[in-house]
């Protein structure tokens, strides 16, 4: 025979099993969205509108100290306070600009 208190252990309340499903399904659902998440990053920083040129020449003597990217552009900051601007397709060299201190 069985003990009455095993059966009342077995069958548990509707508001528990509402709980668990509920918990389950947030769990379902965050992970899915951690996913998307994760896809869209891998996605857009893959994604290469306008590559970059394999090699950018500095003048001699010249050192980087600071790179900005825009479109069609790529600019340098150099330690002699310049900014140069390189073509961003080709890599050639279109403006020189002097910082004033």
């Amino acid at each position: 025979m069985t003990d009455p208190s095993e059966t009342e252990i077995q069958q548990e309340p509707p508001q528990i099993r509402f709980l668990r499903r509920l918990v389950t399904t947030l769990t379902v659902v965050m992970i899915g969205g951690l996913v998307v998440i994760i896809s869209l990053l891998v996605i857009r920083l893959q994604s290469d509108d306008a590559p970059l040129p394999s090699e950018i020449a500095l003048p001699p003597g010249v050192k980087a100290e600071a790179v900005t990217l825009g479109r069609g552009w790529i600019a340098v900051v150099s330690g002699d306070d310049r900014i140069l601007i390189y073509d961003r397709e080709t890599g050639a060299l279109r403006q020189t600009v002097r910082i004033n201190k």
